[in-house]
């Protein structure tokens, strides 16, 4: 017997933390409703879906890693622990880079576009920053926009105080401040960085991924199924509109259609439309308008920094590095973005980075601090992902084509970035190095605006307010893609604000169905 249904009301096409908020609002808002999940990766948490760092044991977070890298795993741009590099086309762990198709002659292209196949997605390796978007990032048109954000933040978790007993913290926002803040509004001054984090009551972090957006009414959902190593090759259609899916078993390579009244196609940015495009479902915007966020780096020593002593009878325990990419000493800071200064601030410790930041040993924990700039896209149309008619990939889907080129305005902004994050670094402490650097294109993981949502159906967005594709009844898409404005600030709170509404729709329309 086959392990998925013949039918359902609603059938999810990925398990990251869009299509873990379609199931999520179903689950709270239709709990009738039968809603299968068809993950293309393998479980590799408990619960299912969880951020890879919750994993305590450094083997096993490796094993999870690797097991998320699907068909890249042990391709010599896959390695453990894995870095960025100029020059070098590199993965980090738990994702995995295009063998090809990712730059032509003439192109900046992405050369380091990332993938992840697991049950969570990019969710379970993300570094669960939620910043909300500001000035020319937000989306006009939705008058409830806001509301979706703090729907956003309850279904992420986000919190912005999980750090704040860091002993560098507020010195590391306090320097920051004085060189940004003057003559900003207040919601655009720097502060603590939004973060799909919480603390558990023994003290210890647990980072947001599915696990936490889906919450016990999805998993405790008798109608609600989660189906892993299982690729939706196509979305059914019929007379307009959705009416299923082909989905393939993994385990046993075996093809079965599952029937369902809604559709939703959550398979991210570069994979959503490839699953619409191999359905024979393609608007002319499709795959256009793709953006990503160049990145900027540095890295700064805290000046007069102190070393961490623990009092009498405590323990150095609280102040540790997580995973490498976080300490409690300095925290998580957030410079926001500005149509003046359209990008986007992280900054966080990196001392903990294998890679020797200073010469002077030891180096105070924390005080070494690295900076980050996200810039916005000027949007093109004819950035994209293109789809092969007779190439296929790893999984025996239409191959990927990605075609991207920096525009004048996209330089002079990374020239701003460049100057800009120099300012900050010396605000901050001692630049350590001569200059800042330009990670490879695709580096940030944020890519966008392929599956875009307009307010009307006017050939240049994929889908409408609430995220149906225009012209299939029943069909929706969601995850970055989604969103159709050029944003520097990470995506995924957006992202999930949007799939709320598309779940939202769905729920209302079941009631009638």
């Amino acid at each position: 017997m086959s392990r998925y249904p013949d039918q359902v009301d609603v059938a999810i096409v990925g398990s990251g933390p869009t299509g873990a908020a379609y199931a999520r609002i179903l689950s709270e808002e239709a709990p009738a409703a039968v809603v299968a999940m068809f993950e293309v990766g393998p479980t590799v948490s408990d619960p299912p879906g969880a951020h890879v760092k919750n994993i305590t044991d450094p083997e096993a977070r490796a094993a999870a890693q690797r097991a998320s890298e699907g068909p890249g795993a042990g391709a010599a741009t896959v390695k453990d622990p894995g870095a960025v590099k100029a020059g070098t086309r590199m993965a980090r762990p738990g994702t995995y880079l295009l063998e090809d198709g990712f730059r032509f002659d003439g192109e900046d292209g992405l050369p380091v576009v990332a993938f992840s196949s697991n049950v969570g997605g990019m969710g379970a390796h993300w570094t669960a920053a939620c910043p909300r978007p500001g000035g020319s990032e937000r989306i006009d048109f939705l008058p409830d926009f806001d509301v979706l954000l703090s729907e956003g933040d309850r279904l992420l978790g986000v919190t912005t105080d999980a750090f704040d007993g860091a002993p560098f913290t507020a010195l590391v926002r306090e320097r920051l401040a004085a060189a940004v803040d003057d003559g900003r509004e207040p919601a655009t001054r720097v502060q603590r960085m939004p973060l799909a984090v919480h603390r558990r009551e023994d003290g210890a972090l647990v980072w947001s991924s599915s696990d936490v957006v889906m919450g016990d009414v999805t998993r405790q959902n008798a109608n609600f199924s989660l189906h892993d190593e299982s690729l939706v090759t196509r979305v059914l259609a019929d007379d307009g509109r959705a009416v299923g899916v082909e989905v393939r078993d993994r385990r046993t390579g075996e093809m079965h259609e599952v029937r369902a009244r809604f559709v939703v196609v959550a398979a991210d940015a570069l994979r959503t439309p490839q699953v619409l495009f191999a359905s024979g479902i393609r608007p002319p915007a499709l795959g256009r308008t793709l953006n990503d966020q160049s990145q900027v780096v540095f890295a700064a020593r805290i000046r007069d920094a102190a070393p961490v002593v623990a009092a009498e009878g405590e323990s150095l325990d609280e102040h540790r590095v997580v995973d490498g990419a976080i300490s409690e000493q300095s925290g998580v800071s957030w410079v926001p973005f500005t149509d003046d200064q359209p990008f986007h601030g992280q900054i966080m410790q990196l001392d903990a980075s294998p890679v020797p930041l200073a010469d002077d040993d030891p180096v105070v924990p924390g005080s070494i601090v690295g900076l980050g700039l996200f810039t916005a896209k000027d949007l093109q149309w004819d950035d994209r992902v293109e789809f092969s008619e007779t190439e296929r990939d790893w999984y025996g889907m239409p191959a990927l084509r990605i075609h991207y080129r920096l525009t004048g305005r996209d330089h002079a902004v990374l020239d701003q970035a460049r100057e800009r994050i120099v300012e900050l670094a010396h605000a901050v402490g001692e630049p350590i190095g001569d200059r800042p650097f330009t990670m490879p294109f695709g580096a940030s993981l944020h890519y966008q605006g392929t599956t875009r949502m307009g307010p009307a159906d006017d050939g240049r967005s994929v889908c409408g307010p609430d995220s149906e594709v225009w012209g299939v009844r029943g069909l929706f898409v969601a995850g970055n893609g989604v969103i159709p404005t050029a944003t520097a600030c990470n995506p995924t709170l957006t992202s999930v604000a949007l799939a709320v509404r598309g779940a939202r729709r769905i729920a209302r329309e079941l009631a009638y169905v």
